[in-house]
């Protein structure tokens, strides 16, 4: 099935090749980092986590949200996810293979990766992370390729491989949770202390994946001849609504324990992201458009017009997936740190080396998601056309 990566359109190839160009770019500028040292970054000894780890934090999510499509076709026989599950799955291969490099690209020198397998630390939660994000991703890399193999064979699936889909489901939620406990476990950054940073990870990863699967089955719509059911996308749409509203609900709890109970390691980062604090304001427009954002997709996607409405869902669906990125994309790391231990702010703006190579980690992993969707595509329409 392989094979199939290297057939398309001259639109396949121009795609391909603009994202091996940005790659290439990317690359470039992770040697002048690799070779000039992390002080080319914006972070500093006061925001120490930045860009990377903000990135790695929202794709981590985006992979985890392939439950939603998983398990209502394995546990409720829900069929008509039957035509996205593999989507999901190689969605869920590329974002943690992008969450990888983050990981890679914010430790400085490569091989202190090593000091993870070579040192294990069970007590810490960045260790678990690093075994349960390659383990997923070779999970559904397994069951996502097998699945198709399966289908163009005109076969059932193996005992194992729905073991393994079995074993795909709890592996998600704790996947994502231990990356929760990574911030809420952090002492000294009142900002990540809630006991909620575990269940609003998992619900704006409920609401991210939808927005984005929903997104990626128009273009292919648009693109090919393969097209996925409208009772799917109202499904998609219908979980991603009920996130959002959930999410807006955990914001409002949290909002309330901070201005109501005035303690101060919380009220100051919170003040500083509706307010500012002496003048000193980046973050602020970003966190009041979240709040926006995230409120009016969820007033867009209660309108029934919409949600029948391909172009207008489509927005509303990058309306949300807007505001979820920029919580957990760009604010929730950075924002831990300001005001710092000391009462100072110290702002953070990533710099142009952190976006380059963050362009570059992104155009790789769309070209694994790319190559994936392509084989998926032509098996399915090979089978349609049967």
């Amino acid at each position: 099935m392989l094979e199939k990566v290297f057939h398309g359109g001259k639109g396949y190839w121009v795609w391909v090749l603009a994202l091996v160009a940005c790659i290439g770019i990317g690359f470039i500028a992770y040697l002048y980092q690799l070779q000039q040292g992390m002080w080319v970054t914006g972070m500093s000894r006061d925001v120490s986590w930045g860009f990377y780890i903000s990135q790695f934090t929202f794709l981590v999510g985006v992979a985890a949200s392939v439950l939603i499509v998983v398990l209502p076709l394995y546990l409720h026989d829900f069929k008509a996810f039957g035509r996205i599950t593999a989507f999901a799955q190689f969605l869920a291969v590329g974002t943690l293979l992008m969450s990888l490099l983050f990981i890679f690209s914010d430790v400085g020198m490569p091989m202190r990766i090593l000091n993870v397998p070579l040192n294990p630390t069970p007590h810490s939660m960045l260790f678990y992370d690093t075994v349960f994000l390659p383990g997923f991703m070779v999970l559904n890399l397994i069951i996502g390729w097998t699945a198709i193999g399966a289908e163009k064979r005109e076969v059932p699936l193996q005992w194992w491989v729905k073991g393994l889909i079995y074993l795909s489901m709890p592996w998600a939620v704790v996947m994502h949770t231990v990356t929760a406990f990574i911030y809420a476990g952090t002492p000294g950054r009142g900002f990540w202390m809630t006991a909620i940073m575990a269940p609003r990870f998992l619900v704006t990863a409920f609401a991210a994946g939808p927005a984005l699967l929903i997104i990626l089955c128009t273009v292919i719509k648009t693109l090919t001849r393969f097209e996925v059911t409208e009772k799917a996308i109202q499904k998609l749409v219908t979980i991603m609504l009920y996130a959002l509203i959930i999410d807006v609900f955990f914001l409002g709890v949290e909002y309330f324990t901070v201005f109501y109970a005035h303690i101060p390691e919380y009220t100051e980062t919170f003040k500083y992201l509706f307010l500012g604090i002496n003048g000193n304001c980046a973050l602020a427009p970003w966190y009041w458009c979240m709040n926006i954002a995230i409120l009016v997709a969820i007033g867009l996607l209660v309108i029934p017009g919409v949600r029948s409405n391909r172009p207008v869902l489509v927005a509303a669906c990058i309306i949300a997936l807007i505001g979820l990125w920029i919580d957990k994309g760009y604010v929730l790391v950075p924002a831990a740190f300001i005001p710092n231990v000391f009462g100072r702010i110290m702002e953070y703006p990533p710099s142009w080396v952190e976006l380059t190579i963050s362009l570059g980690i992104y155009s790789l992993g769309t070209l694994i998601i790319t190559a994936l969707y392509k084989v998926v595509i032509s098996v399915k329409e090979e089978i349609q056309d049967l």
